[in-house]
């Protein structure tokens, strides 16, 4: 069995996945669009307050690489919705200005390593596979052999022991042909020497 199948048709399944997700994103724009991200951008840290102004209370910060979603925009101000260490989410404002719309290049480039250590998980574990299939079939061709092998010595056996049930019949035939043969050659004698008889006579 070769391995580019499993391979082929696990990249297959992604091809369709993706295709998938594009047409439900086709079909729904306003699903698809309906919530904004945006990153903290440059070397700062956004003071998060409960109202758009300065005046408002500070209920959290924002980080340089703070991934958010973006819920309204206003006076100069943005609402943002981000998701702490513990799991748990923090609303409030942060000024206008210091988001951008893709991730920065660390981030980019942790999401694209834990993306290639996951396809070679993958793919490690379609060759482990792939290498049991190989074993399993060639167990499985040792097994055919072995089978045929011993098929073939009861056969022979089978036949010697045919041959061996006849032997008294073969036995019985001889006999009767070697008595056959010899009740004629004396039959025979005896015909030749009563004709010799009467020629004296």
């Amino acid at each position: 069995m070769s391995m580019r199948r499993p391979v082929s048709n696990f990249f297959s399944t992604c091809i369709g996945i993706a295709i998938a997700f594009g047409a439900l994103a086709a079909a729904s724009p306003t699903a698809a669009w309906a919530a904004e991200n945006g990153w903290v951008r440059g070397e700062i840290r956004l003071n998060i307050r409960t109202g758009a102004g300065t005046q408002f209370k500070i209920v959290g910060v924002a980080k340089t690489g703070d991934g958010v979603e973006i819920l309204k925009r206003e006076d100069g101000w943005t609402k943002i919705r981000l998701a702490g260490n513990t799991g748990k989410t923090r609303e409030g404002w942060i000024p206008e200005g210091y988001l951008n719309a893709s991730p920065p290049p660390t981030l980019r480039l942790a999401q694209a390593e834990e993306e290639v250590s996951r396809l070679t998980s993958e793919f490690n574990t379609l060759q482990e596979e792939t290498q049991a299939l190989r074993e399993k079939e060639a167990a499985l061709t040792s097994a055919d052999s072995v089978q045929a092998t011993h098929i073939e010595e009861l056969t022979r056996e089978n036949m010697k022991l045919h041959a061996g049930d006849r032997y008294p019949e073969w036995i019985t035939g001889a006999s009767i042909l070697a008595a056959g043969m010899l009740l004629g050659s004396l039959i025979y004698r005896a015909s030749t020497r009563r004709q010799q008889t009467r020629i004296r006579l």
